[in-house]
């Protein structure tokens, strides 16, 4: 281990990027927290794309959440580099120590480069050769195997960009996904529920969409669940992204609903779908985002899968059933069969399978 991490010589700043999708982003929360636990005077920042960032603000151990626009490819080439060269500015007055750099994004192998940070860790390149790989190889000062597989939770492979340069987990506590709504998004659900005659901690939120439909459960043995579970007397709450596709799926469920519930589709932004599912008794949803939104503000959780490793993306650090059809194709990694974007192994999956899983859970954890 290099000196530069000796009590006597400590870092003063660290910058963690993540430039992916909203869950990807909320998966490296406990990076954050491992860093402050392991370095508490350290200023440990965030780099990530503008649409995610409301998954790492007010994270009690971030300083600073800085991003980069998706959309400044499309500006033009003078106006991409005027808002780069901003960036750099802002990044460069930060003087970081150490860059750890959780993407295969060159951004952070380019920022490693002039922002000469003292240490600077990426993860060993599997998919580049020849000149580019050099390259890459050359950015950095220590590289970590980030595991594609699915043999390891995306989590753990997160932390061990950490592990590599001596910093550690020191409780399973440390490993947890943190999100923070915040004061406004409370209040602002508080009162949503208040309007439905809903009481904290006594509903079952059902998120079924994902930004890919492919993973989608087929709407009639979900709204024969959903249907269930009301019957009961249990209040069900649904809840899903405006985007076009999300709406046209949450359409048809209604229209088979026979038995009450309450709509909060299209209504939330980030932080009010993560304060609606922190009052939750249950989660019920999909491999998706708000999937780890819901781990990561500790509300058990029953999640189908398909596709994707269940392994790799689970949900983290709650009490949770996983629901899968066992088929030995899983996971593909494909958008549906075939890329036909539907996906056989979810539609095999039964009512009968997702209330049982349900009610374990229920079972548990009592209103």
């Amino acid at each position: 281990m290099p000196d530069f991490f000796s009590p006597n010589r400590p870092p003063k700043r660290v910058l963690v990027i993540k430039l992916r999708h909203h869950g990807d982003v909320l998966l490296t929360s406990p990076v954050f927290t491992v860093l402050k636990k392991n370095w508490p005077g350290v200023e440990v920042d965030a780099l990530v794309y503008d649409d995610t960032q409301a998954m790492l603000t007010s994270h009690p151990s971030i300083n600073q959440v800085h991003t980069i626009g998706r959309n400044w490819r499309k500006q033009g080439f003078i106006k991409q580099l005027t808002l780069y060269r901003a960036l750099l500015n802002t990044l460069k007055a930060r003087d970081y120590d150490v860059l750890i750099n959780l993407t295969e994004h060159w951004h952070g192998a380019r920022l490693a480069r002039r922002l000469k940070p003292r240490v600077s860790v990426g993860f060993k390149p599997d998919k580049r050769s020849g000149l580019a790989r050099r390259r890459w190889v050359k950015s950095f000062t220590t590289l970590y195997p980030a595991i594609q597989d699915n043999s390891r939770h995306m989590v753990e492979v997160n932390l061990d960009a950490l592990r590599h340069i001596g910093i550690h987990p020191q409780t399973a506590e440390d490993k947890h996904t943190l999100f923070v709504p915040g004061e406004e998004a409370e209040a602002s659900i508080a009162q949503k529920l208040a309007d439905f005659g809903v009481t904290a901690n006594s509903y079952v939120l059902v998120h079924p969409t994902s930004r890919w439909m492919f993973k989608a459960w087929t709407l009639d043995k979900l709204a024969a669940t959903i249907d269930t579970l009301s019957a009961r007397g249990l209040p069900i709450i649904l809840s899903a992204a405006p985007s076009k596709e999300e709406s046209e799926y949450m359409d048809g469920l209604r229209a088979l609903l026979t038995q009450p519930y309450h709509d909060l589709s299209g209504q939330l932004n980030l932080k009010e779908l993560g304060a609606l599912m922190k009052h939750a008794r249950l989660y019920f949803g999909v491999d998706s985002m708000p999937m780890h939104l819901a781990s990561a503000v500790g509300t058990p959780t029953v999640a189908i899968f398909g596709p994707t490793g269940a392994i790799k993306w689970s949900p983290w650090g709650v009490q949770y059933r996983v629901i899968t059809a066992g088929f030995t194709c899983q996971p593909c990694g494909k958008a549906g069969c075939g890329d036909s974007h539907v996906s056989d192994c979810i539609t095999a999956i039964t009512p009968q399978q997702v209330l049982s899983a349900i009610d374990t859970l229920l079972l548990e954890n009592p209103a």
